[in-house]
């Protein structure tokens, strides 16, 4: 008798349980703490190319909005040339901006979203022309609140703010191919969810849902709710 009650008890306790445990408080408590999921937004973008900066001149005025709901990158468009010194890589307008892409890439890397993309706008702002050059790169480390030495982004772009580190130089490989893997191939592209929803190329192209801020503001709004639904 006792071995054939001891495995009823045992497969009646699912149904014990489930007829005592508060389901419903049990449900809710399963979800606390869960982050909601973010809108991945990729910019591919050139570090020098006037599309890039107008593209994320726009940006800021969208993250302004959105800015709980967005996971925002950059992501580079260039070719792969293992016969360009320095980078291995062929950057449309030379190898400042090549530079300038590693830089961004490390402080991407080593600093917190606000600080990076501070670090990126200080940088426009100094003018295209100068972007990937070293003073530029050392002085909008500061004025973005990134400790250039000491927090990684130094070491990984180069301490003299040249560009030309090596893990910074394998990050721009690396971002290289994976804009190569979206079939980017223009600056500004503009990615919601890993689709690409707008280009900017001398003018805005290929926009069909728009291209104004609002516009970006309302497909991001309806990823997010996608996403979290």
């Amino acid at each position: 008798m006792r071995f054939s009650i001891f495995p009823a008890i045992i497969f009646s306790l699912p149904s014990v349980l489930a007829t005592h445990l508060p389901s419903s408080n049990y449900d809710h408590q399963s979800h606390l703490n869960v982050p909601d999921v973010k809108v991945s937004v990729q910019l591919g973008v050139m570090s020098r190319c006037p599309d890039a900066l107008l593209c994320e001149s726009r940006f800021n005025d969208v993250l302004a909005k959105v800015l709980d709901k967005v996971d925002l990158s950059l992501v580079y468009v260039a070719k792969v040339d293992e016969s360009k010194p320095d980078f291995g890589i062929s950057c449309l307008h030379g190898p400042d901006e090549c530079a300038g892409n590693v830089q961004q890439l490390c402080a991407s890397k080593y600093a917190p979203f606000s600080n990076w993309w501070e670090f990126v706008k200080c940088q426009n702002f100094q003018g295209r022309e100068n972007i990937g050059l070293p003073d530029v790169a050392l002085k909008c480390a500061e004025v973005a609140g990134i400790d250039w030495g000491s927090s990684g982004a130094g070491e990984c772009a180069g301490l003299d703010g040249s560009g030309k580190g090596t893990e910074g130089v394998a990050l721009l490989k690396a971002s290289t191919l994976l804009g190569i893997g979206l079939n980017i191939t223009k600056s500004c592209t503009v990615l919601i969810s890993g689709r690409a929803v707008c280009v900017h190329d001398g003018t805005w192209k290929d926009c069909e849902k728009g291209h104004t801020v609002n516009d970006f503001v309302r497909q991001i709004a309806q990823e997010y709710e996608r996403l979290n639904s």
